[in-house]
C-alpha cells in the first residue's frame, strides 16, 4: 500500500523543479498523497508553472509568511478544500544579501530580522495557524510537520546569519514538538546535505560545500541527486516514523558527524 494514501499535505517553497520541495511533492504524490503547494508574491506564478510538471496537484495557494492575513486566508482555503491536514512541509528560507558571505558584522539588524522572520519564525506561524487542521488528521500516529534544515551545530564558511537561522530553526522545532505533541502532531527537522538548486546558487561560496562534502561523507554525496532527501521526507510524513518528533534527521551521507 502507498505510504501516504489518504494523506492531505501542504508543501511550501516549491519554485523550480530542482528544489528540494519539488522532489518531496513529487514523491508524496507517488505515495498516494493529495497535495497543495504554496507560493509567495510574484513567485506564485513560478510555482504554478512548476506545478504543471507534477500533474495532479490539488491547489496552488498564495502564502506570504510575513503576512498574517495571507496565512489566515491560506488556512481557510486549505480547510475548504481538504477539511484537514495530515502533513505540512516547511521549505521556506530567505536572507538579504548582507547576511551571507560578508561575515557576522556586515548585516544590519533589520536584515537579520527579515531572515529570522521568513526562515525561522514562519515555522511557528504556520504550525500555529494550521494547528486546528493538523489536529483533525486521520493518519495513523497523527499529523507530521517536516522543516527543511541545514546542520545547525557547526559554523560553515560564508553561511553566516543563515547558519544562525538554521540553528534557531532546530531549537524552535523542539519547542513546537513539545507544545503540539499532545495533539498528536509531530515536528521534525530534515537536515539535508548541499544540493545544487536555484536557492543554493544564491549562497556565496556554495562551491566550497560541493567540493568538500563528498570527501567528508562516509557514504559519499551527490549534489545533483536529492532523491534521498525526498524519500526521507516521505518517511517522516508517513506513519512509519510516527514515534519520532523533536528530532533532526540528517540526510547528508554522514558528513555532519565527521571531524
Amino acid at each position: 500500500m502507498a505510504l501516504l494514501k489518504d494523506h492531505r499535505i501542504l508543501v511550501t517553497g516549491v519554485l523550480t523543479d530542482d528544489s528540494l520541495a519539488f522532489g518531496i511533492a513529487k514523491r508524496a504524490l507517488e505515495e498516494g498523497a493529495t497535495i497543495a503547494l504554496s507560493g509567495a508574491g510574484r513567485g506564485t506564478s513560478l510555482t504554478r508553472r512548476t506545478a504543471k510538471k507534477l500533474g495532479d496537484v490539488g491547489e496552488i495557494i498564495e502564502l506570504d509568511v510575513t503576512s498574517p492575513e495571507q496565512i489566515d486566508a491560506a488556512v481557510i482555503e486549505v480547510e475548504s478544500r481538504f477539511g484537514r491536514l495530515d502533513g505540512l512541509v516547511h521549505a521556506i528560507a530567505f536572507a538579504p544579501p548582507s547576511c551571507l558571505g560578508s561575515g557576522m558584522f556586515a548585516a544590519p539588524f533589520d536584515d537579520v530580522a527579515t531572515a529570522m522572520h521568513i526562515s525561522t519564525y514562519s515555522l511557528a506561524a504556520l504550525v500555529g495557524a494550521f494547528r486546528p487542521l493538523l489536529q483533525k488528521s486521520t493518519a495513523l500516529g497523527g499529523a507530521s510537520v517536516v522543516a527543511l534544515d541545514f546542520d545547525g551545530t557547526r559554523a560553515y564558511p560564508m553561511y553566516d546569519w543563515m547558519g544562525v537561522m538554521k540553528a534557531t530553526l532546530e531549537s524552535l522545532g523542539r519547542y513546537l514538538a513539545r507544545e503540539v505533541g499532545p495533539d498528536q502532531i509531530r515536528v521534525n527537522m530534515l537536515a539535508a546535505g548541499p544540493i545544487r538548486t536555484i536557492a543554493a546558487k544564491s549562497i556565496p561560496g556554495f562551491s566550497i560545500f560541493e567540493d568538500s562534502w563528498s570527501e567528508r561523507a562516509p557514504l559519499g554525496w551527490d549534489v545533483n541527486d536529492s532523491s534521498a532527501v525526498a524519500d526521507t521526507a516521505v518517511a517522516l510524513l508517513s506513519p512509519l516514523l510516527r514515534g519520532t518528533t523533536a528530532s533532526v534527521i540528517h540526510v547528508d551521507g554522514g558528513a555532519h558527524a565527521m571531524g
